[in-house]
């Protein structure tokens, strides 16, 4: 019988590769994360049972509670909100405006902004968040 010890072949798992890929995954993990809340407007919307999405080019007016004016991202200060509104409805062709207020806010907020849409000959409409 021979009993002599084989030679010392061992099996080997590569793991240089692995640190790129999980880097690559966090950084597009990352990215996708920034993408999915573009709002960064803190605002607590009120909530509906119904609900209607919309794809025509628009311009979103959000106010939050402490009652600061943001157009589409921006913000804007109330003296200057007809201004700003005027100005963009007219680069979009009368597009929609799209009011996002906090609840906390009263109805003579709605109303003030209401009025200068009224003003201005623009459509509005009022988003809700649905009700679970």
């Amino acid at each position: 019988m021979n009993l002599r010890k084989r030679s010392g072949l061992r099996a080997e798992v590569s793991t240089s590769s692995l640190n790129d890929i999980m880097f690559f995954l966090l950084l597009f993990f990352l990215i996708i994360s920034t993408l999915v809340n573009p709002s960064v407007i803190k605002i607590n919307l009120p909530s509906s049972k119904k609900s209607q999405t919309m794809n025509k080019q628009s311009i979103t007016v959000d106010v939050s509670k402490d009652l600061r004016y943001f157009v589409n991202n921006v913000s804007v200060p109330v003296d200057k909100l007809e201004n700003v509104l005027d100005r963009e409805s007219k680069r979009l062709n009368q597009g929609t405006i799209i009011l996002r207020l906090d609840k906390a806010l009263s109805i003579q907020d709605l109303v003030d902004l209401m009025t200068i849409g009224y003003k201005l000959n623009l459509k509005m409409v009022l988003s809700t968040q649905p009700k679970n």
